[in-house]
């Protein structure tokens, strides 16, 4: 030990420097770790690992980061003696290391298992270690760097601090811990070990309660403090292992055991140490991405050897009661545990997820998951439903009560729609509408055979199922998980999709899932922060206001929106002239259509050139995502785009058809509408695309090469819909006013007229609920529900879709001349 240290006693003068000489220091139980913060010649951090009888020490210039993508650079320097932990000084002027040191931080730490000799790890140059510090948590990784071949690199080899990925790993965006925790931490007791020493000893409970999550209405606004991981689309199920056997329980304190021997046959080839281990079983599709219906056949099938079971909690372990610890060291204890053993195609850790909430619930979304869950740091294991644990889902749904059936239509078999029902506060099941997509035929027929046995006379609702014809109702014992639209004034559910039985929740625990918005807790200091990625430069004024109070959106959700879509729209907006509609007070307010403003407050909107429309101001163009946020910001809710680039004005691009439903006509007329238009244009030669208006109605698109001037294509769409309304008069109208379209479809071509707009593709609408305009494919058409199906909260289910229904659109464009001359069209003079 004394040799160890021949060279860091050689630079010091310990008459001056009141550092201390050690070397007579006897070993901790423990290995600990010191960081001094040091204001030398420049200021760094002094990193000290306690290894045969000294510390190991390297200089950190930056001091360590949380990010597992920020990698630190460390130099390693002399040993120095274990007295020096406890240093806390100033080292005088003309001194090695002249300059004030302060105790940043300091704890305990320990050899990762996959590293258990540390001796031999530092000597080839990768030491794998957990810290349980103040301020350091978890694991990291020390990287020595090749040698550049000379002296000084020997003497000083470079090194690479590195945090690895594990629930204390956070984005270098969102935290420093060098700038958020700045001090001593000199006259505070030397922490415990997160999950060692603190649990009590408890024996092994023979039942157990999950803790469950509350559902949220949008992500937390302290996301710092969350740990965020995927909502798995399966069954919730706890393991009980007590070193002879191993137990499959639900939810609802089920045992499931013998309904999935592959998977206790692969817990007990883990030899997993005593403990209540909690996860979620799923079917992984094709994607690896959790799939419910998968699930439930193979339950059906009892075919259950693809049952995947990610593990994310364990409330028991080891005979200690580890329900009182933090989260974090809980999911670092199994996760460590899991990465011990040897690895298992069924058994998997449920990883946290490296990203800030609003985008992982954005990616979630257009990776076609259901969600993602939140879990508070620092939060306990409650043996209940708990707002620590949260849920964010990327539509709605939830589990239903059934309480009857229709019988089939045409060549349906089985059954017409499951009719649904939730239990109210006082424990009565109200009916809460139906849901008749989403079955194949072998569903069909086997929840028909499961009615059959529960047929009874009477229905089994408080109050009335309005609008049910002829229902056959059943004894409510069965339930059904459903994704929705919404919920309507009444309570019912709207274009709803069923996706299989839920056999492991009990139906009288079905209820309404409300969503609650979650606060910073008051220790927090409470700010609005908006829950998305934006420029620095870009300052959003009133960020907080209501904009439509239907859906509760703020001006900075729409912001987002914005944000988020931005690509997409862009490749719309590219090029076009474009009108700007602003709501500044908000959805229901006075709105202003505006074609010419001043572009030097709106960084990425750009004036067109003036001849184009010489006789009025010039017109402009959203050049750039800056262009759409900064519209945005000034109150701009809609965007609206000419039919001709700003490049080849005079000869429109395209042809636009809005499909604009008169009073009475209900939505499978204005889907039946948009394919008879269809076959009439192909009729013609003509492509046609498709999209949502965001709006009631839908809009047809025609790509056509640029000809021909504004009157002679504003007159041939005109000819396209009087054809129509003159062979289909009990369908369309050619006139435009509400008195001439009662019952049918108006066929809007005004449109395509100079200097006409239609509203953009993934523009949101001035409307209550902030819909959407959204691409489609014809094959969605009939299983479209409404012209506003998206809107700026539901989006996230439509963003792995994006503009792919539309790949090819401008490579389909055709010229005009022949289809006007199978029309008999004779362009105006």
């Amino acid at each position: 030990m004394k040799a160890a240290l021949k060279t860091y006693q050689a630079k010091r003068n310990f008459a001056v420097t009141p550092e201390p000489a050690g070397g007579d220091e006897a070993a901790n139980d423990v290995l600990t770790f010191v960081i001094q913060k040091h204001w030398a010649s420049r200021l760094h951090y002094d990193f000290r690992l306690e290894l045969d009888g000294t510390m190991k020490s390297w200089a950190v210039p930056k001091g360590p980061s949380y990010d597992p993508r920020d990698k630190r650079m460390a130099v390693q320097v002399e040993d120095h003696p274990i007295a020096y932990a406890s240093f806390e000084g100033t080292i005088p002027e003309k001194q090695y290391g002249a300059g004030k040191v302060i105790i940043w931080d300091k704890g305990t730490w320990q050899p990762q298992p996959a590293t258990p000799d540390a001796r031999k790890a530092l000597a080839a140059g990768e030491l794998k270690f957990t810290l349980h510090g103040h301020k350091m948590h978890g694991k990291w990784v020390l990287v020595r760097m090749k040698g550049r071949g000379d002296k000084r690199s020997e003497k000083q080899p470079a090194w690479l601090l590195i945090k690895e990925k594990d629930d204390y790993a956070r984005p270098v965006q969102e935290f420093s811990v060098v700038d958020e925790f700045p001090d001593s931490v000199r006259n505070k007791a030397m922490p415990k070990r997160k999950v060692a020493a603190a649990p009590p000893a408890a024996e092994l409970p023979a039942t157990l309660s999950p803790q469950l999550a509350t559902l949220v209405d949008a992500p937390p606004p302290d996301a710092q403090d969350w740990i965020f991981e995927v909502k798995f689309d399966g069954y919730r199920i706890l393991a009980r292992c007590d070193g002879d056997h191993i137990a499959l329980i639900t939810r609802n304190g089920n045992d499931w055991t013998a309904k999935l021997p592959k998977l206790r046959q692969a817990l007990e080839q883990l030899s997993l140490p005593p403990g209540w281990y909690d996860g979620e079983i799923v079917v992984n599709d094709t994607s690896g991405h959790p799939d419910f219906g998968a699930l439930q056949r193979a339950f059906d099938a009892e075919t259950t050897s693809e049952i995947v079971y990610y593990l994310f909690d364990v409330p028991y372990f080891d005979g200690h009661d580890l329900r009182g610890q933090p989260v974090e060291a809980r999911r670092a204890l199994l996760q460590g545990l899991l990465q011990s053993l040897p690895a298992s195609p069924l058994v998997r850790f449920s990883d946290a997820l490296d990203a800030a909430s609003q985008r992982l619930l954005d990616h979630a979304c257009r990776l076609g998951l259901e969600g993602v869950i939140g879990k508070r740091r620092g939060a306990p294991y409650v043996t209940r439903r708990s707002g620590d644990w949260i849920k964010l889902k990327c539509g709605l749904r939830q589990e239903f009560v059934i309480g009857g059936y229709t019988a089939p239509q045409g060549a349906r078999e089985g059954i017409g729609s499951l009719l649904l029902g939730v239990h109210d506060e006082q424990g009565k099941l109200r009916y809460a509408g139906n849901v008749g997509s989403g079955f194949d035929d072998a569903s069909l027929r086997d929840l028909r055979r499961r009615l059959d046995a529960l047929a009874i006379e009477t229905s089994p609702f408080e109050g009335k199922a309005g609008g049910v014809r002829q229902p056959i109702w059943v004894r409510p014992q069965l339930v059904a998980e459903v994704s929705f639209a919404q919920w309507t004034s009444g309570g019912a559910v709207r274009h709803a999709v069923f996706h299989g039985l839920r056999e492991d929740k009990k139906p009288a625990a079905i209820v309404r899932e409300r969503a609650r918005r979650i606060e910073k807790e008051k220790t927090m200091e409470s700010k609005s922060m908006p829950d998305c990625a934006l420029p620095a430069s870009l300052k959003v004024s009133h960020a907080d206001r209501v904009i439509d109070s239907d859906s509760g959106a703020r001006k900075i959700d729409l912001v987002c929106y914005y944000a988020l879509v931005g690509k997409l729209m862009l490749v719309h907006l590219r090029g076009r002239p474009v009108s700007l509609v602003r709501a500044p007070a908000g959805v229901g307010g006075e709105l202003f259509f505006q074609k010419h403003v001043d572009t030097s407050t709106m960084p990425g909107i750009k004036q067109l050139d003036a001849r184009l429309d010489p006789e009025h101001p010039p017109m402009l163009e959203v050049a750039s995502l800056q262009g759409l946020l900064s519209a945005a910001q000034w109150n701009v809710v809609e965007f609206h785009t000419q039919n001709a680039l700003a490049s080849a004005y005079d000869t429109p691009n395209r042809l636009v058809f809005d499909l604009d439903p008169g009073k009475g006509v209900a939505w499978p007329a204005i889907r039946e509408a948009a394919m008879l238009l269809r076959a009439f244009l192909t009729e013609l030669g003509l492509p046609a695309w498709l999209k949502t208006s965001g709006g009631k109605g839908l809009h047809v698109v025609v790509p056509i090469r640029p000809k021909h001037d504004w009157d002679t294509v504003k007159a041939f769409s005109q000819a396209i819909v009087a054809h129509m309304a003159r062979h289909i008069p009990e369908r369309f109208v050619v006139k435009s006013g509400p008195a001439n379209r009662v019952g049918k479809i108006f066929i809007d071509y005004l449109r395509n007229g100079r200097g006409a707009t239609t509203v953009c593709a993934w523009s949101a609408r001035t409307r209550s609920g902030l819909g959407i305009s959204v691409p489609l494919a014809w094959e969605e058409l009939d299983e479209l529900e409404a012209g506003d199906q998206w809107n700026v909260g539901n989006v996230h289910s439509r963003l792995g879709v994006g503009n792919t229904p539309w790949d090819g659109y401008a490579r389909s464009a055709k010229g005009l001349d022949a289809a006007m001359k199978k029309l008999a069209f004779t362009p105006p003079a």
